[in-house]
């Protein structure tokens, strides 16, 4: 990674990546691909993922139809983590080969209409000294972007106030993002919460654990700032249960963890029915498409973490991450990189 990434649960310095392509009988091929995590994990999912996909192997199957049957098939194990991520990919193959077959990109197929997606860069500004995330913020904004994302969870509400003070004066007309990584208790929440918001600051994401419902609840409750979750829903509903309970006032899926591109579009359809900004976590290659396709779209998080294996890397232009015009997602491996970087190599 380029910048590696300090958060209040782990630094992470290299990013394990997976990468699926599904070819069908018609030989178009379909790609998705996985941040694992960890090494560890990546193992487990390309296990769970082969044998979910030797099951449908040589069938006629839509992607609606495979997700459905391979989480039934899966029930007993239980559908989440490792299983619901490789799950994931492959739904994402899927709708990848549906859309290279039918000649356009994914986004179109389900009448997504934008150009372009406004986008932050989420690949730096881990826990570090005000210093130091000052100068990796002007760094991150370079290659047209206007806003960044901020980790705090510093031992002490002073020591966040200092660092993102010193992002803000560096970066002075960026928008700013806070992201506490579920680090917080909801007493600590409500008191750094309230000193941040008057930092004009856009959001406040994962203040506490991400399950607590009520506590989440009363957090947006007490504070002005919009309070942001949604990376660990592990399906649409868990969206819908948040947002009715006043558990946040934004709501951010992960591609990978919802269901892919099937469960993201039932996940959409809820956010609008609720009227509820949706932003993405990770995978922009990917989720550039799906907000796209969106009715409340918000804003796409960007990481470069795929970008050296992909011979067509997404394009930023102007603070917007812009929608590819190729069939399908857009997605294709650079082999000499994918060989360059295989872990066996190392």
């Amino acid at each position: 990674m380029r910048f590696p990434l300090g958060t209040s649960v782990a630094t992470v310095r290299s990013a394990p990546l997976l990468l699926c392509t599904l070819r069908t009988r018609e030989g178009v091929d379909g790609r998705a691909y996985l941040f694992c995590y960890s090494a560890a994990a990546m193992r487990a999912i390309e296990i769970v993922l082969h044998d979910a996909a030797g099951s449908v192997a040589g069938r006629l199957v839509t992607p609606g139809q495979a997700a459905g049957e391979l989480a039934r098939r899966a029930t007993l194990v239980g559908v989440t983590g490792v299983v619901r991520m490789a799950l994931s990919a492959i739904d994402i193959a899927m709708w990848d080969a549906l859309a290279v077959g039918a000649d356009r990109p994914l986004a179109e197929l389900f009448g997504g209409a934008r150009a372009s997606v406004p986008a932050y860069n989420s690949g730096g500004l881990g826990l570090m000294a005000p210093r130091a995330a000052a100068d990796e913020a002007a760094e991150l904004l370079d290659g047209g972007f206007r806003a960044l994302k901020v980790r705090l969870g510093h031992p002490s509400p002073a020591e966040d106030l200092a660092v993102l003070r010193a992002v803000r004066d560096r970066v002075p007309g960026a928008e700013l993002l806070v992201d506490y990584n579920q680090v917080l208790t909801v007493e600590d929440a409500l008191c750094r919460g309230r000193a941040l918001q008057d930092e004009g600051i856009a959001w406040l994401e994962e203040p506490v654990r991400h399950d607590d419902l009520a506590g989440n609840s009363r957090v947006a409750d007490a504070l002005d700032v919009p309070v942001q979750i949604g990376e660990n829903f592990n399906r649409p509903e868990e969206l819908a249960e948040a947002v009715d309970r006043g558990a946040c006032d934004l709501v951010m899926p992960d591609v990978a963890r919802i269901g892919g591109v099937s469960g993201w579009l039932r996940a959409a359809v809820l956010a609008e029915a609720r009227g509820t900004p949706i932003s993405s976590h990770l995978f922009p290659e990917i989720s550039v498409h799906l907000l796209a396709a969106s009715p409340t779209a918000h804003w796409l998080e960007y990481v470069d973490w795929a970008a050296p294996l992909l011979r067509h890397p997404l394009e930023i232009r102007d603070g917007e991450a812009v929608v590819p015009r190729r069939p399908g997602i857009g997605l294709e491996w650079d082999p000499d990189r994918v060989a360059f970087h295989r872990c066996d190599r190392h």
